[in-house]
């Protein structure tokens, strides 16, 4: 897959075609001097345990790795901290209010979207929902699951970032859930 970079090949400010690689991380217009870097987009991930120990586990309905589990979250928007965009992507998805956000750990990741390669940054966070709420699926999500952590398997689950933050949940679960 080509870098990212490659597939600029005009200024986004003037137009120019002057766009040079400047580093490994930016290109830089010869014309106007603009430099665009290429830096991770955020995205935030719930991890949602309920009483029994069990995870809040999603299937994806849409490409990039449709049909495999996930779990819930998406992109962070403009001016919208981690906590609020997760909590957003979780009412989005499942229905469920969040009432208290946890940051956990973060990991980098790609994510093909259009035939672009992005690359992210995901947190993952602890999230508490409101008492009596019932999950139900919605928007890019094809169905929501409760799975015990013990019985989750990594490869399941189709974004690499996810499989390693199921690992690390699974070792770290106790100290996590506590």
């Amino acid at each position: 897959m080509k870098h990212p970079l490659d597939i600029f090949g005009y200024c986004p400010r003037c137009g120019k075609g002057g766009f040079a690689i400047n580093d490994f991380k930016s290109k830089r217009c010869s014309g106007c001097g603009f430099t665009l870097y290429f830096n991770a987009i955020a995205a935030a991930v719930a991890v949602i345990v309920n009483e029994k120990g069990e995870l809040l586990v999603s299937r994806r309905a849409k490409e990039p790795a449709k049909g495999t589990l996930d779990l819930p979250g998406g992109f962070i928007d403009s001016f919208e901290t981690g906590e609020e965009g997760i909590a957003r992507e979780v009412l989005e998805e499942s229905g469920l209010r969040v009432t208290e956000v946890k940051y956990l750990f973060s990991l980098p990741n790609t994510y093909l979207y259009s035939g672009f390669e992005e690359h992210t940054l995901d947190l993952f966070f602890l999230c508490r929902t409101a008492e009596g709420d019932t999950p139900t699926a919605a928007d890019d999500v094809e169905e929501l699951l409760w799975i015990p952590i013990e019985n989750i398997n990594p490869e399941l689950f189709g974004l690499q970032s996810i499989r390693k933050g199921i690992t690390i949940l699974k070792e770290r679960i106790k100290e996590i859930t506590e």
